[in-house]
């Protein structure tokens, strides 16, 4: 069996590395917001030649915690996509505002520019662009609305370690980035953690306070806040993997290649923007019978998931949002097509080449799809 994802695949390389940052936390005697978080936090920082990184304890309350720390929530509306992770959607209810879900770009399903700035009305605050499958949305367009306007951008960049556009790491661009540590992303914990970065200092000041119930020192609290930590031993763990990161997204890149060679008319596979360099989070193809195509590689023992199979909008818990089916048909359209396929450090050369056979046996290059 091929398996989806193997996370335990990506720690493999450097389990010793991270027994031994382990035994060093268990050892020091503290474990919250010490001295590995705020290593880290330093090394993420300079890692993306920003002034601050602050760690939480996962990707949702990052994006939360963001909204928070811009002063975002009851009255206000925030711009982002459906096709996304539910999470996207949850930290901006959670902060109080209201989302607005917009079509995404059918080439690279990341947020349209254009659906984005039709959606602005007068109680818009911010727009959060997905850095979906690892590939950078378009930040330039993004953020010319943004300065247009008057509004606040916040990258999700969950999906996105280490991504650039024209040269440029994703999370720079905005005024502020939320990035998830969980464990089967580019750069994973052992666990669950999140982070922010930015170049503002109040941002920074704030998002600390907020962090952990609003104090500004022990037991004095300046506002309300909640209990989002970034735990010494995830830190450690990070810390190990941070300065892998940039190889482990090379071979993905490999792989991906691979992939576009082999399956080249066989299924769409994806289209990176101009001046984009993607990570590949996911590796997302696209076929009109994508169900068979699922059952198919199934019977080949090779594993498949949908990112994402229910957009936002037409999701059950979110139906009061007053999105109804053809809402947004671009994103519609995707949902019904789209499969990732395997996509993990770990994943051998023969494995790629394996995926690539079962995949063609299906969908035979040149033969023109239903």
């Amino acid at each position: 069996m091929i398996p989806f994802n193997n996370p335990r695949a990506a720690h493999a390389d450097f389990a010793a590395d991270v027994d031994a940052a382990i035994r060093r936390v268990l050892d020091s005697g503290w474990y919250i917001l010490g001295r590995e978080v705020e290593a880290f936090e330093a090394e993420f920082a300079a890692y993306h030649d920003v002034q601050h990184a602050v760690g939480v304890a996962n990707g949702t309350d990052a994006l939360e915690l963001a909204l928070r720390a811009a002063n975002i929530g009851a009255g206000d509306e925030v711009i982002t996509v459906a096709h996304t992770a539910v999470a996207t959607v949850c930290a901006i209810e959670r902060a109080g505002a209201k989302p607005v879900l917009v079509d995404i770009d059918p080439d690279t399903y990341t947020l349209d520019p254009r659906a984005a700035e039709a959606a602005i009305t007068s109680s818009t605050r911010a727009i959060i662009p997905v850095h979906l499958y690892g590939q950078p949305a378009d930040m330039n367009a993004i953020m010319d609305i943004a300065q247009r306007h008057n509004l606040l951008v916040i990258e999700d960049c969950a999906q996105a370690h280490g991504a650039r556009l024209d040269g440029r790491k994703v999370g720079t661009f905005g005024h502020l980035a939320a990035f998830s540590f969980y464990p089967t992303k580019n750069l994973g914990a052992l666990g669950d953690g999140g982070a922010i970065i930015t170049n503002d200092a109040e941002y920074a000041g704030r998002l600390r306070r907020l962090r952990s119930y609003g104090q500004s020192s022990r037991y004095v609290h300046d506002e309300r806040g909640i209990n989002s930590r970034l735990d010494e031993l995830q830190a450690a763990i990070l810390r190990v993997k941070l300065p892998h990161l940039d190889a482990q997204n090379a071979r993905r890149r490999e792989i991906a290649r691979m992939y576009d060679d082999g399956l080249s008319g066989s299924v769409t596979t994806p289209i990176q923007r101009v001046g984009a360099d993607s990570v590949y989070h996911l590796y997302v193809v696209r076929h009109p019978e994508r169900d068979a195509l699922i059952d198919a590689l199934k019977a080949d023992d090779v594993g498949t998931l949908i990112h994402y199979a229910i957009p936002v909008h037409l999701q059950a818990a979110y139906a009061d949002l007053g999105y109804r089916r053809g809402s947004l048909p671009v994103t519609e359209r995707a949902c019904a097509e789209i499969v990732s396929l395997p996509m993990y450090i770990g994943l051998s050369d023969a494995d790629v080449e394996r995926v690539i056979t079962s995949v063609r046996a299906f969908a035979p290059a040149g033969v023109p799809t239903p």
